[in-house]
């Protein structure tokens, strides 16, 4: 396996919060880009659980994050109520 990376603009790295899984950051980028709907859900979850969030808009919008969000269910774990404060907030303040 690659080693992990906080380097998120180099698309060969292994970003540091797929510590499970080899797959680069442009990897990354393509499948949830362009991927099925459960592996997007799948890399979208573990993302948001393990990312910080400031390194999650490398990826995604804040509208995507919004539009995926209900279809997460259990994968953000303790993450979840941060996620949906978030985007809640967002929503209540008309910026999505």
């Amino acid at each position: 396996m690659r080693p992990l990376s906080i380097d998120l603009s180099n698309r060969d790295a292994r970003p540091y919060f797929l510590w499970d899984e080899d797959i680069s950051v442009g990897e990354l980028r393509q499948v949830l880009r362009d991927g099925s709907e459960h592996e997007r859900i799948r890399l979208a979850g573990k993302m948001l659980r393990e990312a910080r969030d400031i390194d999650v808009w490398e990826f995604m919008t804040p509208a995507q994050v919004a539009e995926i969000l209900p279809k997460l269910g259990r994968r953000l774990g303790r993450r979840a109520n941060f996620w949906r404060f978030l985007i809640d907030g967002w929503r209540a303040d008309g910026l999505l």
